[in-house]
């Protein structure tokens, strides 16, 4: 496919461009590893915290849990009160791709399951959050992949094509959620792989070398642009 066809890049969050892993937290909580993964395999399980991807209220979801389970209330309600232990940081071979990319001038966004109190928090903790040029979150628009109700609302409010977009994702399910859209599909495991599967997908950009990233101007932008974090990198210095 030319390089002229394609006219975006969208990225998943977690997994992609955050490091998010409830263990992250609950290692710190739980001496005893077999525990935790009982508990998050039982208790704080993905499918109950799909509901928050939904837009539910953390807090009083994890209240209602630990009605259920008393003996492990204090746990339960960590994952409330200390969610963003949860994202370790950033990983920071995809950021520097991403920076990349809007450095080319091209256009980037995000479609993220993800809770909108928790959207607020990380724009204020990732500075490369602000370098989008719009996001989609799941708890805003309460739904979430892989629905294609919201690969729709991306594409709508963007202006889109299709075929022109391409989406990268950790999720299996969500990526052939996409492609049943027409959206061209490309499943992470590690920037290396995205990089090669960018430029099989047509797309031609300069690679910055680590030596000048000091000197390269910071991408452009979009309408949610704000001063980065000083906890995080600016593209200039990956």
């Amino acid at each position: 496919m030319p390089a002229a066809k394609i006219d975006a890049v969208v990225f998943d969050l977690g997994g992609v461009l955050l490091d998010w892993d409830p263990r992250h937290l609950y290692r710190q909580i739980f001496a005893d590893p077999a525990e935790m993964e009982t508990f998050l395999g039982t208790i704080c399980t993905q499918q109950w915290h799909v509901a928050h991807d939904l837009g539910a209220d953390i807090t009083l979801s994890c209240r209602l849990l630990a009605q259920q389970h008393p003996g492990y209330a204090a746990q339960i309600m960590a994952w409330a009160e200390r969610t963003e232990e949860m994202v370790r940081g950033q990983l920071d071979d995809t950021v520097e791709l991403l920076a990349e990319l809007k450095r080319a001038g091209l256009r980037c966004y995000v479609l993220s399951n993800m809770e909108a109190p928790c959207f607020e928090v990380r724009l204020g903790r990732f500075g490369f959050l602000h370098w989008f040029d719009g996001h989609v979150i799941s708890g805003v628009e309460r739904v979430a992949k892989p629905d294609r109700r919201i690969f729709r609302i991306l594409l709508a409010r963007y202006g889109l094509t299709a075929e022109r977009t391409i989406f990268v994702d950790d999720s299996d399910a969500n990526i052939g959620a996409a492609r049943q859209l027409g959206i061209i599909g490309i499943r992470f495991t590690a920037a290396g792989q995205l990089r090669r599967d960018l430029r099989l997908a047509g797309l031609e950009w300069p690679e910055a070398p680590a030596a000048s990233m000091a000197e390269a101007e910071p991408p452009h932008g979009g309408p949610h642009s704000a001063p980065l974090s000083s906890q995080h990198a600016a593209p200039e210095q990956l």
